[in-house]
């Protein structure tokens, strides 16, 4: 048996019942009923808590790829700066301005081909990830 109450809503609130009513098919009393359970039960809490353990979950997730793609791109770039360092001789004073003109140059290309992949939503860590896993020998099972 189910008793009666008679409640008062907000106007806007009641136009969106009457909206999800329609949408979904349902009574008024049935989405208000299943809302008022809802709000009442026991375990909402936990839902709660278990909502947000899964969005922080996700969010560590995330923060941990973002943590293991900066430390290969730090790897990178110091190895290729003590190779740089290592094999570069330094330059006689008259071949400095003609290097620095050839500098400038590069890294105008270098900005260029660094935008375009950018563009295209290259990354370098899933290339490296890539090579790793084609440059790995297969193993059999005996």
């Amino acid at each position: 048996m189910k008793g009666r109450l008679n409640c008062y809503f907000d106007a806007a609130l009641l136009k969106r019942l009457d909206e999800l009513a329609a949408r979904r098919g349902l009574s008024k009393s049935t989405i208000v009923e299943a809302a008022l359970a809802s709000f009442l039960s026991p375990d909402a809490g936990e839902q709660r808590e278990a909502a947000i353990t899964r969005r922080l979950d996700k969010m560590t997730r995330a923060i941990e790829r973002l943590e293991r793609d900066v430390s290969i791109g730090n790897e990178a770039q110091a190895l290729f700066i003590r190779a740089w360092l290592t094999a570069t001789p330094p330059l006689p004073g008259e071949a400095q301005a003609a290097a620095q003109a050839k500098a400038k140059e590069r890294y105008e290309a270098f900005l260029e081909a660094l935008g375009r992949r950018l563009a295209k939503g290259q990354r370098f860590a899933n290339e490296v990830s890539q090579d790793i896993d084609t440059t790995r020998p297969e193993t059999s099972a005996p």
